[in-house]
């Protein structure tokens, strides 16, 4: 598995035959340099873990594109999430909830707990369900869980238990999610997992810039910390 990191929270997944977004937070996205035309090449699924507007990001804009195109690109996202994307036009979904999990064809995602809020529409917000974490699983691939925008909580033991991740996406800003500390602390003592990405970071000026904390309080723990470039790839 080729996973690519294009700041804030925004990954890509590829495998086999698929190439997945996940919260992909491109036009406004103070880190993201990639170039947009390269980061949705090809993409067959968009899995949102919640519904604020820098996790949803360019998902309305990404599917209109392919559907001028003639490829549909579904949604994988919360009831509510799904109707406030049909709204704008969005026809395609795998509506899913907390503690599910879908068949896409080749792979399975499963919805989990996360701590946040989730609510999109500017002055007046849209409650969007609950925000969650994503768990993503394929044949002879790395168990990958993007935990979506959440504070430290002891049943991230349990599900890694359940899931046996091999990478996870952890967020370590501060303010709105897990700050450092907390966040090696999460790894430290739940989530038993061999690989961590920290996310959700060094985009906007109230998070924390970048990812030295973590990676210092991860010093000589097992879990290796992967620190890629806004943009930058790693195969697992």
């Amino acid at each position: 598995m080729k996973i690519t990191w294009f700041g804030h929270a925004a990954f890509r997944l590829d495998f086999a035959d698929k190439a997945v977004l996940i919260d992909p937070f491109f036009t406004g996205n103070p880190s993201f340099s990639a170039g947009r035309r390269n980061a949705v090449h090809g993409v067959t699924h968009i899995l949102l873990t919640h519904g604020h507007g820098d996790h949803i990001g360019d998902t309305v804009e990404i599917v209109k594109e392919a559907e001028a195109a003639h490829r549909a690109i579904p949604v994988v996202c919360n009831p509510e999430i799904s109707g406030f994307l049909g709204g704008q036009g969005l026809t395609k979904f795998e509506m899913m909830n907390t503690g599910g999990t879908v068949d896409l064809g080749g792979f399975t995602v499963s919805m989990v707990r996360a701590d946040h809020s989730s609510g999109g529409g500017g002055a007046h917000p849209t409650y969007l369900g609950n925000p969650t974490g994503l768990i993503v699983k394929a044949n002879g691939e790395p168990t990958v869980w993007h935990l979506g925008d959440t504070d430290i909580f002891s049943d991230m033991a349990l599900l890694s238990e359940i899931h046996k991740p091999k990478v996870a996406f952890v967020p370590i800003g501060d303010r709105f999610t897990m700050g450092p500390d907390t966040a090696a602390l999460a790894v430290k003592r739940f989530l038993n997992v061999p690989n961590v990405v920290p996310c959700h970071y060094g985009s906007f000026p109230m998070l924390v810039k970048d990812a030295r904390r973590f990676v210092a309080a991860l010093e000589g723990h097992s879990t290796k910390v992967i620190v890629p470039a806004s943009g930058g790839s790693f195969e697992l």
